[in-house]
Order: C-alpha cells, then structure tokens, then sequence
C-alpha cells in the first residue's frame, strides 16, 4: 500500500507537471522555430522555462510551504518538512525551441534525501510517466487507461538500442562524439532524444535498451531514475557509484553492466 504522504505528493507532482506542461505547450509561440538562429526565440525560450518553473514552485508552496526546492532555473531552498521537490521545468529546451515533441516537465521529490516520487510529462506526445517508490512505474496517454510499465528483455549487447547526449561545450562534445564512434559498431544503433528525463521513461516503457550520458544534473535525472528504476532498469554512473554529473548509466538487466565497462573503458567520464 502507498504511503499517504507518498501518494500526496505524486498527486501534487501530477498537477504540478499538468499545468506546467500546459504553459508550455500552449505559450510556445508557433513562429518560435522560424528565427532559431537569433537572440530573441532564445529569450523566449528562457522566459517560458523560469515561468514554468515559478508556476510549479508556486502550486506547491502553497500547498506545502515547509518543503524545499532545487530547481533548473535556481529555484533553492532547505525546507524544515524533509521533503525537497528536484524540478526540471523544461527538460529538452533545443527540441521545445525547434518544435520537436520530445521535451518534458520533470518533477521529483525526495524525503530525506531518497527520491520517492517522479513525474514526467511529455505533452507533445501525450504521455505522462510516474512512479512512488515501491510502488512500480505507470504511463498514461499512448496506451488504453493507465499502463504499469516494464523494462525490455535483455538483448545481446549488439542487438542493443542505446540512447545518449551531447554537451554544448565543443570540447567535450568531441570526446563524447569519439566513444560514440567506439561504442556503435557494438551495439544496434545509437539515439539522440534531447530529453535525458525522456530517454529515462523511454527505457522504462521498453522503448529502449540503455541510456548514458556525462553532465547532467539533478534535476535531469531525479524522476527519471526512479521512474526506470521502478521498470526494472539498472542505473548507476562509473563502477560502483551513483548517477551524477560525472556519468550517468542505465540499462535493462543484462545490457547495463557490459554498457557500463565499455564505457569506463572508453574513458566516457572524462574529456
């Protein structure tokens, strides 16, 4: 049975998430793309992020002004409750920018330090994915009624579809683009989403074989992980360690451990 504290949050997180995803769905000015080159689709950009941001931070501090806050776009404060919100307001800003769908609100909270609830909501594809701790993870919106979800059966690692990112700083993307180029002729195919929390449900949903990704940050990973974790997926970062910024690892049983080597082999944690 759910923790009725648990189950307050995940139903405040939904909402949360609605209304945000909503803003952003409906605020996106639909000549946005046209200009993506200039200054001022960017500004746009920024301003629909910190408004989504101010919108969920808002909605729960008044429902529960004792929590804290670790936000994107610098939302930050303790709490005295034991409950922090992890919130990504716009997961995936170059595909929101470009009018790609694959872009998401993302909300996490943690009690104590432990993630026990995320919500991602990715409303140009009508999904919305959630999981409480030990309670398994759920979509809505691509299937009938409400969707337990399951990792895939492990394939062989060269039958696997493994998605990833790159970082914006060219030096790093140049190291990030040589293990790419190491690890595609073992493995299927290699994706690029934009949307870490995205590609996070994807794996969750089947839709994937594994995931990594070097620079993320909390917030983009919070929900996520628990949302794949509850599906079955292993997560991790290097050997032995916690997903963070320095990497990011996560795959069904069976591809996680050998993606895992490779990529400490091929040196994915550092430039």
């Amino acid at each position: 049975m759910t923790d009725p504290l648990h189950r307050d949050l995940l139903e405040l997180a939904q909402e949360a998430a609605r209304r945000a995803g909503a803003l952003l769905r409906d605020g996106r000015p639909a000549d946005l793309a046209v200009a993506a080159t200039k200054s001022s689709p960017i500004d746009v950009v920024t301003e629909m992020d910190i408004a989504a941001e101010k919108l969920i931070t808002g909605l729960i501090a008044e429902r529960r002004p004792d929590d804290g806050f670790l936000g994107e776009e610098g939302a930050s404060s303790d709490g005295t409750s034991g409950i922090r919100w992890v919130i990504d307001p716009l997961d995936g800003t170059v595909n929101y920018l470009y009018g790609l769908p694959t872009w998401a609100v993302s909300i996490a909270a943690e009690q104590d330090g432990e993630t026990v609830v995320g919500v991602v909501t990715a409303p140009m594809r009508g999904e919305t994915f959630h999981a409480v701790l030990g309670g398994g993870a759920w979509a809505a919106g691509a299937w009938d009624g409400e969707r337990r979800l399951a990792c895939r059966p492990a394939p062989p690692l060269d039958q696997a579809l493994v998605s990833t990112g790159f970082n914006y700083v060219a030096e790093v993307r140049t190291h990030q683009a040589e293990v790419a180029q190491r690890l595609i002729p073992l493995l299927r195919d290699i994706r690029r989403g934009g949307s870490a929390a995205v590609d996070l449900c994807d794996l969750a949903a089947g839709r994937l074989d594994g995931y990594y990704e070097r620079g993320l940050h909390a917030w983009d990973l919070a929900a996520g992980d628990l949302i794949a974790r509850e599906a079955g997926v292993l997560t991790g970062g290097r050997p032995g360690e916690r997903p963070s910024g320095v990497l990011a690892v996560a795959g069904t049983p069976g591809v996680f451990e050998p993606l895992q080597r490779l990529l400490e082999d091929f040196g994915a944690w550092h430039d």
